[in-house]
């Protein structure tokens, strides 16, 4: 007989961990259990594939138990167990539980048997009520009728006076809405705005003439990156591979030629193995360098013509977050094995390890040049800088694990993200968290500043804060006040990016329900939205800001024109 090995078990349940989007469960199992070492070719393992087993060792059971009872006929339909039965019992106590079941259901068809033939009586008694019902009827409307026609010129004044006094309340009714705060950002208010999606989606719906669909990723894409200064788009995907694809100026088109593209290939030959999905990616600040960490615990540093320059390799566990300092002369990196390494690109070097977390450590984010930030599964989030061996600050306070830091534009002010629900506001002049931002139903799982405000090319425009969650909604954060600006409602499932454009004017969001929205942040509502094939991991803006671009479980990346 047949029996499944532990190994094969480990990775049915890393696979449903991951197609889950329990991405930290995944990576823990993934790393202890090695599922790098793993021999199966992961491309031939279907999505869903733990649940079809478990559903078919379910059926087998089931058939077990009711294919041994030779009382009844094999082709009848035996649905007299509940998964939790399957599951709690063995074969002999499921036949008993059959047999009782089957025995109570005889005696109800009998029961039924006897109601069906009084029910036939009765019905033809029904009829000639119903019949003498009918006439009734007819004779009551013939009479309303001419009531009605009585009295329809009386009524007519009077329904065009009420018409008017609803129509005055409907105006009445849309100037409030406008007052309150629908066509701007309100801060002085008691209750933040709640925006829903607007009445009509399809006159936002982005045309397919305005979509480039680019193909070629063999697995989902998990990252993607425009350089900051040209036309390329990098993205990263769970087939070993990160492509460049050089995308033309202009409006796009599906009939366009086929996209000039280089594959950054991470392993030589076979191309399933699972350590070597490309997690995160990052250009420096020239757009003439792209580097990737991969699920193979190495950093690489790829040329825009799609060469390798380096192969960074310290760490003992995949990378989840990498970043280039704003000079580009130091990488930084994050990794499962709790800790982050800054490198000297030009040495090709580890500059400095830094050990100060006890668990995986999830997102590193540059403050200046030589110092910056970490965030863990350990709650904890550090302050480092290079040359020195204990961290600046250590921000203690989120009680679950910290998926996001980032920096706000002068480097004064650091947002954390977490599972414990919250999102937090620290200073670097203070050790407690200066705003406990508190909104949310689920956990975060990402957050993002906006490019206005102080050291900003938008100096005029406030400050704030976005956050996206798996309770399917975005909130905007007034940084100064701690509060909660907007909470943006159109999503049906987690939102796993969001992305501000270079103006500050607008928001996208992009979702696992395979729809990524545009917001407009002035009028506080979707002005553009488009559906995909699968969830979206990632989406950002080129520095124009007329092109996005998102990534999707179904292997796709695709580039929409945004222009209002």
């Amino acid at each position: 007989m047949t029996s499944i090995t532990s190994v094969e078990l480990n990775y049915l349940v890393f696979r449903y961990l991951q197609e889950s989007g329990f991405t930290h469960s995944a990576f823990a199992l993934g790393y202890e259990a090695s599922i790098n070492k793993c021999p199966i070719d992961g491309n031939l393992v279907p999505p869903g594939a733990l649940i079809t087993f478990v559903q078919k060792g379910l059926q087998y059971l089931e058939m077990e138990a009711n294919l041994s009872n030779n009382d009844t006929d094999l082709d009848e339909d035996f649905s007299f167990l509940q998964p939790l039965d399957l599951i709690t019992k063995d074969v002999s106590q499921l036949r008993q539980m059959i047999r009782e079941k089957r025995r109570i259901l005889q005696k109800d068809r009998d029961k039924d048997k006897d109601k069906e033939i009084d029910k036939e009586q009765e019905g033809e008694r029904g009829q000639v009520r119903e019949k003498a019902r009918h006439e009734r009827e007819k004779e009551r409307e013939k009479d309303k009728e001419r009531i009605e026609n009585d009295k329809e010129r009386e009524k007519q004044h009077g329904e065009l006076n009420d018409r008017d006094m609803v129509s005055d309340q409907e105006d009445k009714v849309i100037v409030k809405q406008e007052e309150n705060g629908v066509t701007g950002v309100r801060v002085e208010g008691p209750e933040p705005m709640d925006i829903a999606m607007t009445s009509t989606p399809q006159a936002c719906e982005i045309p397919l003439s305005e979509v480039t669909i680019l193909e070629g990723h063999t697995s989902e894409v998990c990252a993607c990156a425009w350089s900051p200064t040209g036309s390329l788009l990098a993205s990263g995907s769970g087939d070993s591979t990160a492509r460049i694809w050089t995308i033309a100026d202009g409006r796009s088109s599906l009939q366009n030629s086929p996209v000039n593209v280089l594959v950054l290939k991470h392993v030589k030959g076979r191309t399933n193995e699972k350590s070597k999905d490309v997690t995160t990616l990052d250009w420096n600040g020239e757009g003439t360098l792209l580097a990737t960490g991969s699920y193979d615990g190495q950093a690489r540093i790829w040329n825009t013509n799609g060469e390798l320059r380096s192969t960074l390799s310290k760490h003992k566990g995949p990378i989840f977050s990498l970043k280039w300092n704003k000079k580009g002369d130091y990488l930084l990196t994050g990794s499962c094995d709790k800790t982050a390494i800054v490198w000297d690109v030009k040495s090709e070097e580890w500059k400095q390890q830094f050990e100060f977390h006890s668990g995986p450590t999830l997102d590193v984010d540059w403050r200046t040049n030589v110092s910056f930030a970490t965030s863990s599964t350990d709650t904890m989030i550090y302050v480092c800088k290079i040359g020195e061996s204990r961290p600046l600050k250590t921000f203690a306070g989120h009680q679950g694990e910290v998926n996001c830091v980032k920096w706000d534009p002068t480097g004064s002010l650091l947002a954390s993200c977490s599972d414990d629900i919250t999102a937090k506001i620290w200073s670097i002049k203070q050790d407690r968290y200066v705003h406990d931002l508190r909104d949310h139903s689920k956990e975060i799982y990402t957050i993002r500043w906006s490019p206005t405000g102080p050291g900003t090319n938008n100096p005029n425009h406030k400050l704030v804060l976005a956050s996206a969650s798996f309770d399917s909604t975005v909130k905007l954060w007034d940084v100064e006040l701690g509060k909660l600006l907007y909470s943006l409602n159109g999503h049906r499932d987690p939102v796993y990016s969001v992305a501000f454009s270079p103006n500050g004017e607008y928001l996208a969001s992009g979702s696992l329900d395979k729809s990524m929205h545009i917001w407009s942040l002035k009028e506080g509502k979707i002005v553009k939205t488009y559906t995909g094939n699968g969830g979206i991991f990632e989406v950002c803006w080129n520095k124009e800001g007329d092109k996005i671009a998102a990534c999707f479980a179904n292997n796709t990346v695709c580039v929409l024109d945004f222009r209002m």
